[in-house]
């Protein structure tokens, strides 16, 4: 049906999701129905995306736009929006849709390179530990009077939050708890392998209760129950956010909004130990017993069933 010719899409049509449509029709045929929606659907987001990234056909995808694509798959997996295995479905799908577009395997992507799993090592200091690091995106966000997604970077930062826990906090309840416990508990949005009901407490210190008040008077205005734009789906609103943070931090090195829950788990890690994170030293200096025992607090903080999940936060016990 298609061709690689000079036509738009490479001759499936003028609309990106569309010519996925028609090319994953002429791959499979007649029949595959199940296999045929579930690559449409995940065709779908890289076309959203693309769209929002100024690309309307086929032909000016290369290499870079797919992995500017892997990176935005990465971070979503990262911050817990999505698990590793749809991630690594959603980057497989667009290797199939390419390779029957282009009649060629020239242009594709490694799935499990980009997503991988999530008990690696992590190896690189988070470029938001020094908070000097957040502060010419956040100033970028505030100019464009996208102050909300501005206090959704601070509350992953400051509380180590995920994306959809910060989005999804109630921040009225949270700032009744850190004034009458000094500490908060993380319920919404959560993942895991919590059981429900299960508590997540987050200690809090004067600057976090700054930043709570902030994120009520937020929440009041709007007379709702979190953070996130009334009227809009978590998924809108992720997108746009999303969209809006690669835009702002276009000069830094920030791997979407993982970074700043990974060095929140760096600074914690001090403050429980007294030494660095293994990843700013390149080797543990606390004790080995010490060393253990701030892992696991940081895993109940950070909302992990397993410690060996916080090296991909501060480094190697080794």
């Amino acid at each position: 049906m298609g061709n690689v010719g000079g036509t738009r899409n490479y001759g499936y049509g003028k609309q990106i999701a569309w010519a996925g449509k028609n090319a994953l029709a002429d791959r499979y045929g007649k029949g595959h129905f199940a296999t045929k929606a579930t690559h449409e659907e995940r065709w779908n987001q890289f076309a959203q995306y693309l769209k929002k990234n100024g690309i309307n056909d086929a032909r000016k995808i290369n290499k870079t736009v797919l992995q500017q694509y892997a990176n935005y798959v990465s971070a979503l997996v990262k911050g817990g929006d999505i698990k590793v295995a749809y991630g690594q479905n959603l980057l497989s799908s667009v290797n199939v849709v390419l390779q029957t577009m282009r009649k060629d395997k020239l242009l594709s992507i490694k799935p499990a390179q980009w997503v991988g799993h999530r008990a690696n090592v992590r190896t690189t200091i988070p470029v938001t530990l020094e908070r000097s690091g957040t502060v010419e995106p956040l100033r970028h966000l505030k100019n464009n009077g996208q102050q909300r997604i501005a206090l959704i970077v601070d509350l992953t930062r400051t509380f180590g939050l995920r994306f959809r826990e910060a989005s999804l906090l109630n921040a009225n309840r949270a700032l009744k708890d850190a004034k009458r416990f000094k500490q908060i508990n993380i319920i919404k949005g959560t993942k895991g392998g919590r059981g429900k009901g299960a508590n997540r407490w987050v200690p809090v210190n004067k600057q976090q209760l700054t930043l709570l008040t902030q994120a009520a008077e937020l929440e009041n205005h709007h007379n709702s129950q979190n953070l996130m734009p009334p009227k809009q789906s978590y998924k809108q609103w992720r997108n746009q956010a999303y969209f809006a943070w690669r835009v702002a931090t276009k000069e830094i090195p920030i791997n979407g909004f993982h970074d700043m829950r990974a060095a929140y788990a760096c600074e914690r890690y001090q403050s429980i130990t007294g030494f660095p994170a293994p990843v700013v030293t390149g080797q543990r200096q606390a004790c080995k017993e010490l060393d253990k025992q701030a892992r696991a607090i940081l895993s109940a903080e950070l909302g992990h069933s397993r410690t060996d999940v916080i090296a991909a936060y501060i480094g190697s016990s080794k």
